[in-house]
């Protein structure tokens, strides 16, 4: 059996796109998530080669969940699409905000890598991880989920380095993006609007936009391509609106 590609926070807006992007190019599929009621039904009907519920704040069990993605053929690609939109002013975030968020966002995908690592290397594999464009951009109240992105960022291009040449890692780095987990945000049509205008191309990004990316990246289309972050923004991180 093929190397399968594990999609971590497969049953989140990011993640199903992505699973279901790797599905009809036929890519094997390993999918891990939280929700295990969800996750058993899409795991079905996208083919997928195994599924494991698990949180990725259990080490041990996210730790058995990727070990068992590797039947002996290694590991072609890791994606960990799990992420959190904490935006506060700082006098309103608390410590605990900060540690929520490195937890899930960069301590989660640390347990996921290491659990992979034999298997990627064995594959010659690619791992994707996703950033924001607040990384780059300052934008106000962003400090919690940018400095935990940061981190992912500082991650990615270490584990580039340290595993290279036998593994990729890259990252994909979003504006905000129609999802589950960004719909709070954008309960009001108007405000979504005026976001969607502060990109050079004036709309918000959709899931499948994030997907795409991440898709390309894990494909032996990028296999020149190490340690680098793939803006998905419209523009945002780097090209001004007019007037």
């Amino acid at each position: 059996m093929a190397a399968p590609i594990i999609v971590i926070g497969a049953t989140g807006g990011i993640g199903e796109a992505l699973a279901r992007r790797l599905s009809a190019q036929k890519r094997p599929l390993f999918l891990v998530a939280r929700n295990g009621d969800k996750l058993g039904p899409l795991a079905e009907s996208l083919g997928a080669v195994g599924s494991a519920a698990a949180d990725v704040l259990d080490d041990q069990a996210l730790t058995t969940a990727v070990q068992q993605a590797d039947s002996g053929d290694g590991i072609a690609g890791l994606a960990y699409c799990v992420g959190t939109i904490t935006i506060k002013p700082l006098k309103a975030a608390s410590a605990e905000d900060f540690m929520e968020a490195y937890r899930l966002n960069v301590a989660g995908a640390v347990t996921a890598l290491k659990a992979a690592e034999k298997g990627l290397k064995a594959a010659k594999g690619s791992v994707v991880l996703f950033s924001t464009v607040a990384v780059e951009q300052g934008f106000p109240n962003h400090s919690v989920i940018a400095s935990a992105k940061g981190a992912v960022a500082g991650l990615a291009r270490s584990l580039a380095a340290e595993w290279a040449p036998a593994v990729r890692v890259n990252l994909v780095a979003p504006s905000l993006t129609r999802t589950p987990l960004a719909h709070p945000l954008l309960t009001s049509d108007q405000f979504a609007q005026g976001i969607a205008n502060m990109h050079p191309i004036p709309r918000l990004g959709e899931a499948d936009d994030q997907a795409a990316a991440a898709a390309f990246l894990l494909s032996e289309d990028a296999s020149w391509i190490t340690g680098q972050t793939l803006g998905v923004d419209g523009g945002r991180s780097t090209l001004r609106n007019k007037g």
